[in-house]
């Protein structure tokens, strides 16, 4: 079972750092998602694990073996890309059992993996079919039975599930966690689909600008994460600006836009210091009339998502929020007047960034 460790790794392509200075370990039979936006540095990552290109400098190990002088097709490792990569010329069995049979293995043992890995992903019923004849989701299973079938107790998952259609995706992703699960590999899967990270994963690595942001469970980094970008890429949050007007034993009266203040449990940040507040939109609620900890607003908009409905609120300070709420809910008209409460055991507080509130959350 691999053990994989990244030390100090950095990538250049010239004059543009596309990773820099990562450490990352990913334990053996762990499943780790690599979530960041477009362009943050992810896939680059993942291809100096696999091989395809080599770190300008640090250490890739696994097993604690210097793998960056081992070529790719040595690293014994299973890559399926974010494009569906499959031979159209070949059937889907010639496609699973591509590697086997260029490994030279004799044809009883091709044969016996070929059915092996088939069956785990459920397209040994369409075994002779072509690509061509396949849809996106098979393509991607018959992708994935290729990979398996390298025998690889590590497999690269490049943005797997981004060329499928929504519901497919949905499906194909339990499915995915399951068979490594059942087969007892160590995964790493790259995505941008934050939802996708957080259903998939053991534990979730967010990245930006080439950088390790923050890693921690799926339930650590929705509930309480510790960086701003992440508490607003890894779901969705509501930011409040202000500063530390006054404090009290545990709690701080905040000095919000307008002339408008909320008292908040923080014990950590002093007279003064300027604040970011957050709240997920699940975790506010809108009333009629006043509440001691709530700021008055007007309703602005209306979205229907289903189970819920958001309400998009200006509040005094002149922020928007979004507040989701049960479709039983007391329902309030665009222009209407509202307070919003803030559920202070939900709440995120956070110094604010030296660069500005817009620029930390930037996806770029």
């Amino acid at each position: 079972m691999p053990l994989v460790e990244l030390r100090r790794v950095t990538k250049r392509f010239g004059p543009i750092v596309a990773v820099e200075d990562v450490d990352l370990r990913v334990d053996d039979g762990e499943y780790v998602t690599v979530l960041g936006p477009s362009g943050c540095g992810k896939t680059t990552l993942i291809k100096m694990i696999a091989g395809i290109w080599a770190p300008t400098e640090g250490e890739v190990l696994v097993d604690g073996r210097d793998v960056v002088p081992v070529l790719l097709e040595d690293r014994d490792l299973g890559y399926v890309f974010q494009n569906i990569v499959l031979f159209p010329h070949l059937s889907v069995w010639k496609n699973a059992t591509y590697s086997p049979w260029v490994r030279g293995l004799g044809e009883e043992e091709v044969s016996s993996i070929g059915k092996e890995v088939l069956r785990l992903v459920d397209l040994l019923d369409q075994s002779r079919f072509f690509p061509r004849e396949l849809s996106g989701g098979a393509q991607q299973k018959a992708a994935l039975a290729r990979a398996l079938a390298n025998r690889a107790q590590l497999l690269i998952l490049d943005e797997p599930l981004s060329a499928l259609d929504s519901r497919v995706r949905l499906e194909l992703r339990y499915q995915l966690r399951a068979l490594v699960k059942d087969l007892g590999l160590t995964a790493i899967h790259v995505t941008h689909d934050q939802e996708e990270a957080l259903s998939v994963a053991d534990r979730v690595v967010v990245m930006r600008k080439g950088r390790i942001v923050e890693e921690g469970s799926p339930r650590e980094l929705y509930r309480s994460p510790a960086h701003i970008f992440t508490s607003n890429f890894v779901g969705e949050n509501n930011f409040l600006e202000g500063s530390i007007a006054k404090r009290a034993d545990e709690w701080a009266l905040v000095a919000l836009r307008n002339q408008q203040y909320l008292w908040v449990p923080d014990g950590r940040h002093s007279v003064g210091r300027a604040v970011v507040l957050a709240w997920r939109p699940e975790y506010l609620d809108l009333r009629k009339g006043y509440s001691p900890n709530g700021l008055p607003g007007t309703v602005e908009g209306e979205r229907f998502l289903g189970s819920e409905l958001r309400y998009i609120v200006r509040l005094a300070t002149e922020e928007r929020v979004s507040v989701d709420v049960p479709l039983t809910h007391e329902r309030f008209k665009v222009g209407e007047d509202t307070t919003v409460e803030f559920d202070y055991e939900k709440m995120l507080i956070y110094p604010r960034p030296y660069e500005g509130l817009e620029e930390a959350l930037k996806l770029e």
